[in-house]
């Protein structure tokens, strides 16, 4: 074995740098997945008539629906319109969160992040 270190040439200096690299990269983890969490999203469907704001922790935050789309003969076309607009917004908000842990990672598959 290499002295201070792993077979293969993995000594301690190299081993401690990696330590320092993976410490620095957890910490602008958790800073960017604070800021994504305080971060809101917004989905507009039927031309405004519902908007859906979701958080970055993927609650939905609030739902507006314009009282022209309220039909009581046609409950199911709002029903639809709701749930596409909830999809689209939490849609946004999973991308924002992968575009902003790919630029940290570099795009490396990190399992338990995503």
């Amino acid at each position: 074995m290499a002295r201070g270190g792993f077979p293969g040439g993995f000594g301690g200096g190299n081993m401690n740098n990696l330590m320092k690299q993976a410490q620095k990269l957890q910490k602008e983890m958790e800073e960017m997945q604070k800021n994504l969490e305080n971060s809101e999203y917004e989905a507009s469907v039927g031309g405004g008539a519902v908007v859906v704001k979701v958080s970055g922790k993927k609650e939905v935050t609030s739902i507006k629906i314009k009282e022209e789309v309220v039909d009581s003969d046609d409950v199911e076309m709002l029903e639809d319109l709701v749930l596409s607009a909830v999809n689209e917004a939490l849609k946004k908000a999973e991308e924002a969160s992968s575009n902003q842990m790919g630029k940290l990672t570099g795009g490396l598959n990190i399992p338990g992040l995503f």
